[in-house]
């Protein structure tokens, strides 16, 4: 009994790593190349690269093995490190692939910004 819910939350543990690999893969695929060598954090082919073989070894290989180990590493890497560099240069979401959001400041009215009764 006990070693089916082992094997049921290594499973669970594999498919969520999988998923991050998998929205790592697709968040670098829609970044700006420019945006990468701007933030100097590689360029966007070597993270599609390694960001595609953590996708493909943690599907491959046992939880237990060092490979799905460090292409969690990699895909924790560039969620925590990257993207957010990317994402700071290219404006947000602008050239990303999430929805396009106005931009502005959280003092921005609908007509523009608000100096507080001036």
């Amino acid at each position: 009994m006990l070693m089916l819910g082992f094997e049921g939350f290594m499973g669970l543990l594999k498919i969520v790593l999988m998923a991050l690999a998998a929205f790592g893969l697709f968040d670098a695929a829609f970044r700006r190349e420019d945006a990468f060598r701007a933030a100097g954090k590689q360029n966007k082919i070597f993270w599609l690269i390694i960001l595609g073989i953590a996708l493909v070894v943690s599907y491959l290989f046992s939880i237990l093995s060092i490979l799905p180990i460090a292409g969690a590493v990699a895909s924790i890497v560039y969620l925590v490190d990257v993207r957010p560099a990317v994402k700071a240069l290219t404006g947000g979401n602008r050239g990303g692939w999430g929805r396009k959001g106005r931009g502005g400041s959280s003092s921005d009215g609908p007509y523009g910004p608000y100096n507080g009764g001036r």
